[in-house]
């Protein structure tokens, strides 16, 4: 392979990805063509199996990267020197933007997944796993009281379900944008509906980003 074109080669394929991620969110895995996935690349067919032998690789390497970028977001948090309830804001300020660099990806993710080989569904659910162990292990180490009631892992899952719900609804561009409404799941889930807009804690709080249009998927 010619120099110039090896180079280009890993961005060529991160293009290919954002446009499969994107068409599968919106049409579903088994909704979308590998013709419709290269025209969407702006390639030709015969380019785009050059880069992926067909869909369901696609399909693999869109789910799994973006479970290895949520996997090292929480070791990386893990690893930061916080107190427990900054650690808590942290992971949830830090998902929910990451979310929004990534809507595509994570709809993927939970939508289309049941498409995996089991082999490859089990390794991404073991990845899964992971970063549900993190955010448990953040909410028992901040509210001690409710990991001895064992509820730590119910009420991760609940924040999970908030936090993936919301990117079926939410559009930047209005009065909110991303970085302020990961200020109010943080102020949610950790202070209850009266904490909400209540003075931020200064060592987690992420820093506003200016506003975008509104993002269509």
């Amino acid at each position: 392979m010619p120099r110039g074109r090896a180079a280009r080669f890993p961005q060529q394929q991160q293009a290919i990805l954002q446009h499969a991620a994107r068409l599968f969110a919106s049409r579903g895995f088994p909704g979308t063509s590998m013709n419709e996935l290269a025209a969407a690349a702006g390639i030709s067919k015969a380019l785009l199996y050059h880069y992926y032998e067909d869909k369901y690789q696609l399909l693999v390497a869109i789910a799994e990267g973006h479970i290895d970028r949520l996997t090292a977001l929480v070791d990386e948090i893990d690893a930061e020197p916080l107190s427990a309830d900054d650690r808590l804001r942290r992971l949830i300020a830090r998902f929910v933007r990451e979310y929004a660099d990534a809507g595509a990806h994570h709809q993927v993710l939970v939508q289309d997944i049941k498409y995996l080989d089991d082999a490859d569904e089990r390794r991404i659910r073991d990845k899964e796993r992971h970063v549900v162990k993190s955010f448990a292990r953040a909410i028992a180490n901040a509210h001690p009281a409710l990991a001895e009631r064992r509820l730590d892992k119910p009420l991760t899952m609940l924040l999970f379900g908030m936090m993936n719900w919301m990117f079926t609804w939410f559009r930047e561009g209005g009065e909110l944008g991303y970085a302020e409404m990961a200020q109010l799941v943080t102020d949610f889930v950790v202070g209850g509906l009266g904490h909400v807009g209540a003075a931020r804690t200064g060592s987690a709080a992420e820093p506003a980003r200016k506003k975008t249009s509104a993002r269509k998927r």
